[in-house]
């Protein structure tokens, strides 16, 4: 019964993404159908080799994900009951987690996989590492699709391309499903949000979209409350300022800022009905109580820390620019000889480099052509992403992997301007058909 199973559920996924990889294929030009394959292919054995036999915390979640599939089988309806608690309790072994665990939320997705990898961990590692790039792809393709007057490119290489986000969001980590989640939410957005003239409706249409974006918010939202918090009410702001100069409103770009100001602030007051997590005596002492914890583990190794930060507001809001500062740039060369701080060094060079050129760009009128609401929207969840990670998590491995997530979307900003553009024209990064897309009259909105 269990092989047969798997057998089925193998065969409907492979059924489902052999014609889909076929078309993308069909439509892309070589440069792309190279980043198809890279990115793809590097996903995939990052993911089998570094969690065929997973350790820590991969190794833990597996475990646990065993366990409730075990349970099951033996007994559907308590293993049912354990998916939908906060408790697993079988065979002996017990764990308890209250709030909104995101470790017991992965080991429920694996139970689940678990179904059709009868409990690999290298096969759990291959699906999930499978997902994070099916969402990185389709982000990436529907920026191309939807907004023909910005380089391609960027979002190929923000999402699909960089290192550090191809190793982190791949395998049993919970970044994987938290940046595939996202990165499809956005792209179901933007699809509906931004339709060149004569674009069909994005796929899928009706309720199964609606449905579908559902189900990928509530994904994001257990895998990491307080990254899909900012994503989902950014994306909301953008639905809109959309949609309000179609009403004859709002149409200017101070009062698009004026508009995402007010849906901040609105938010930021009602917050607090949601829950006392979004309380903010609670959220500043979750955030100190982290950043204690991580600071404590962190003796001997490469970390920052803060020497007066209090679980305040004003504490909080006085060491933000720091905590963004320290996501961006460390770990800095030299902080470290092993191989993995070297790499994160070289990776925040390149990111500075880009950083003043955008910045050069943006001086001389030359910043690209991003819509002025979504460059705003995307670059407020990069700050405030920043400055939660750089408050809460001051190890600096720690913090290259929770960063994966931001990345895609911070590189992304730093690669619109035209000279970036221009540099990937001549990678061949251009339009995925290999055609230059038509640049649009006048400014973008």
């Amino acid at each position: 019964m269990k092989l047969a199973l798997a057998l089925a559920l193998n065969g409907a996924l492979l059924a489902v993404l052999l014609p889909w990889l076929r078309r993308e294929w069909q439509r892309l030009g070589p440069a792309w159908r190279g980043a198809l394959v890279v990115g793809l292919a590097g996903r995939l054995l990052v993911g089998a080799l570094r969690d065929g036999h997973p350790v820590s915390d991969g190794a833990y979640v597996q475990h646990l994900g065993q366990l409730l599939t075990a349970q099951l089988w033996a007994a559907p309806a308590a293993g049912l009951h354990s998916l939908a608690g906060d408790t697993v309790q079988f065979a002996g072994e017990s764990a308890v987690y209250y709030g909104m665990s995101n470790t017991l939320f992965l080991a429920k997705l694996l139970a689940v996989l678990n179904l059709a990898s009868l409990g690999v961990a290298g096969l759990n590692a291959v699906y999930l590492s499978l997902f994070s790039f099916v969402g990185c792809w389709l982000l990436a393709r529907a920026l191309a699709a939807r907004l023909p007057g910005t380089p391609a490119g960027a979002g190929l290489v923000g999402l699909v391309l960089w290192p550090s986000v191809g190793y982190w969001a791949a395998g049993l980590n919970k970044e994987a499903a938290l940046l595939a989640s996202g990165a499809w939410l956005v792209a179901l957005v933007l699809a509906a949000l931004y339709a060149p003239p004569g674009a069909g409706a994005p796929w899928p249409r009706g309720w199964a979209r609606g449905a579908l974006g559902l189900g990928l918010a509530l994904l994001c939202f257990k895998m990491r409350y307080f990254f899909a918090v900012p994503l989902l009410g950014s994306l909301l702001a953008l639905a809109l300022v959309r949609a309000l100069p179609r009403r004859g409103w709002a149409g200017g770009r101070l009062a698009q800022v004026l508009v995402l100001g007010a849906v901040v602030a609105v938010g930021a007051a009602g917050a607090p009905a949601l829950g006392g997590l979004f309380r903010l005596n609670k959220f500043t002492s979750q955030v100190l109580r982290i950043y204690d914890h991580d600071l404590m583990v962190s003796a001997g190794r490469p970390h920052f820390e803060y020497a007066d930060l209090r679980p305040t507001a004003a504490s909080f809001l006085a060491h933000a620019p720091q905590a963004a500062w320290n996501t961006f740039t460390r770990p800095w060369l030299g902080e470290s000889a092993e191989p993995q701080y070297v790499a994160a060094g070289l990776e925040n060079g390149l990111l500075l480099v880009l950083g003043a050129l955008a910045l050069g760009a943006l001086a001389r009128g030359r910043g690209g052509r991003l819509p002025f609401a979504l460059g705003l929207v995307l670059l407020g969840y990069c700050l405030v992403l920043a400055i939660l990670m750089g408050l809460s998590t001051p190890n600096l491995g720690t913090l290259s992997r929770y960063r994966s997530v931001l990345l895609p979307f911070w590189v992304l900003l730093l690669l619109q301007n035209d000279y970036a553009a221009a540099a990937l024209r001549r990678l061949g990064l251009g339009a995925p058909d290999g055609v230059a897309p038509a640049r649009p009259p006048g400014p973008v909105a």
